[in-house]
């Protein structure tokens, strides 16, 4: 009977593979050692004026207005431009942003030390807040194409996060530090050799990176997102200290219609300046933004009471204040590491930030518990918040890095650096009123007008008053302030919680798994892909 011949052998069929990133090495790791250089420098120049403010006043002898624009440009520089920045260094190249930035930091900086008027002195301000809103969203974006591999890219995240956050903290007492013992321009000469160092390491240790196919720059949406920014961070500022006086909510009107039409033209333009597909290509980008905000609510809203509760309530000098501080900072230091090794044991990272906003919830809540004389738990509050902050911060970060395409990291990195700035003024001004309309009525009806109105006014009142009754009128002051910063404390956790909630639902999922990793100097592997976004 015939047989069937066997079957010819068939060549063998190659084996197809998911790319695996190349993993960073000990020159990335290097670079982001450079890189954390400007944006601590940055961070820090929010409060480096804390102290030398007095020392500036007498030196070149500001009006009242000229005080605040010194103080307050730098922010509202910084602020307004983190989007236009961030969408630059997609089109000309982020290294080549970052080092333009430096540039011009480090000249703002030398100009600031030796300004010799205070129209000079706000000037060097405005162009130190350009140069820090080339400079942050840079460093992140940097960040995302260096490191490519998501678990690598997670821990560089939550180190970037931390030295943000430190980097207020160690602002002022670095500016205490300094005016004690230099004059009031040394706080801008520190600046200069970091940036050195930076505009001679970056060119070697960080690759060039830029979006390929950028389109034109849209000039129109320049303008625009200042007025949607700017107005609404000044009202929001404000607010706090003087109340909801006309003005304010007048300007934060402006900034809301202005924010429409920045909206629409990003919709309707051909190369808008952030454009709508980052929102619609991963879930978790609309909410990580969102999230981020809430986050930033919560600390720079209680900050507000806690820097007050150190130096009016319990009596203690600026720096002293400062000094201690600083305590809290030490527990930012442990949250991004633990959400990196909770992930990496396979907790789904939703559960990790949703942890995070109910670690900062219970900070809340230990502020709750002061009362007037109770220094270490003010200080562990502000600790524990922080620490649940850093967790959230360091996670949404990465997600929504992680979600953008690397040709976009610029404008996602400014997105969420606008949030978080948009949410700290946000935070100050609705807490801030609510721990200041509780003052006012617990305040009592037979004291001074002044003495109603702020904790300071009452503290410079009793000062004019015989011994019993500044006595008297000193502690109702203090304990009107505490019960204000009770208030605001209940509705911040509320807020964190409600977040928590927000974050275990809308998140679950969004994360894309970690992949195993090997320790942070490993070598890279061999044949890398080309980097994203060259």
């Amino acid at each position: 009977m015939p047989t069937n011949p066997p079957p010819a052998p068939q060549p063998p069929q190659p084996v197809t593979s998911t790319p695996v990133p190349a993993r960073a090495g000990r020159k990335e790791w290097t670079a982001l050692a450079v890189l954390m250089l400007p944006l601590l420098l940055v961070s820090m120049d929010v409060s480096v004026l804390y102290f030398a403010v007095p020392a500036i006043n007498a030196d070149l002898e500001p009006t009242g207005t000229q005080q605040l624009w010194i103080f307050d440009i730098y922010a509202f520089v910084l602020a307004g431009l983190l989007m236009t920045m961030g969408s630059l260094g997609d089109r000309v190249g982020r290294r080549k942003l970052l080092l333009c930035g430096a540039a011009a930091f480090g000249a703002a900086s030398l100009t600031a030390a030796y300004a010799s008027s205070p129209e000079l002195l706000i000037a060097a301000r405005a162009v130190l807040g350009i140069g820090g809103a080339t400079l942050m969203p840079s460093t992140l974006a940097l960040v995302r194409t260096l490191f490519r591999d998501p678990g690598q890219r997670a821990t560089a995240i939550g180190i970037w996060s931390g030295v943000l956050v430190a980097g207020v903290a160690l602002g002022s007492v670095l500016s205490g530090l300094l005016v004690e013992f230099f004059w009031w321009g040394s706080v801008f000469l520190v600046n200069l050799p970091a940036m050195a160092l930076l505009l001679a390491l970056a060119p070697v240790l960080i690759p060039e990176s830029r979006d390929p196919r950028p389109g034109r720059f849209d000039v129109l949406s320049v303008p625009l997102s200042l007025a949607a920014v700017l107005p609404v961070v000044y009202g929001l500022k404000e607010i706090p200290s003087e109340g909801p006086r006309p003005q304010y909510v007048v300007s934060i009107a402006v900034s809301l219609v202005f924010a429409v039409l920045f909206v629409h033209r990003q919709r309707t333009a051909a190369s808008p300046l952030i454009s709508p597909a980052l929102f619609r290509g991963a879930r978790g980008f609309g909410p990580a933004v969102a999230l981020n905000l809430v986050s930033s609510f919560a600390v720079m809203g209680s900050a507000y009471f806690t820097t007050q509760y150190l130096q009016s309530v319990l009596g203690k000098s600026a720096l002293e204040a400062a000094l201690w501080a600083l305590l809290p900072s030490v527990l930012i230091g442990c949250g991004a590491p633990v959400a990196t090794a909770l992930v990496r044991r396979g907790v789904d990272r939703a559960y990790v930030v949703a942890g995070g906003f109910g670690v900062a919830a219970c900070g809340c809540g230990l502020l709750f518990l002061a009362d007037t004389d109770a220094l270490w738990t003010v200080l562990a509050g502000a600790g524990v918040l922080a620490c649940g902050t850093v967790v959230v911060g360091s996670q949404l970060t990465d997600l929504a890095l992680g979600s953008a395409p690397a040709e976009k990291a610029g404008a996602a990195a400014s997105l969420m650096e606008t949030g978080q700035e948009f949410g700290g003024a946000l935070g100050m001004a609705v807490l801030g009123s609510i721990g200041t309309g509780v003052y006012r009525h617990e305040m009592p009806s037979g004291a001074p007008t002044e003495a109603r109105e702020t904790l300071g006014g009452a503290l410079a009142a009793a000062g004019h008053l015989p011994s019993p009754a500044a006595d008297a009128l000193t502690a109702a002051a203090r304990s009107a302030f505490t019960s204000g910063m009770h208030v605001a404390a209940l509705v911040g956790a509320g807020v964190l919680l409600a977040a928590a909630g927000v974050a275990a639902g809308a998140l679950r999922g969004a994360f894309p798994k970690p992949a195993p990793s090997r320790s942070w100097g490993s070598a890279p592997d061999p044949a890398p892909q080309t980097p994203e976004g060259l």
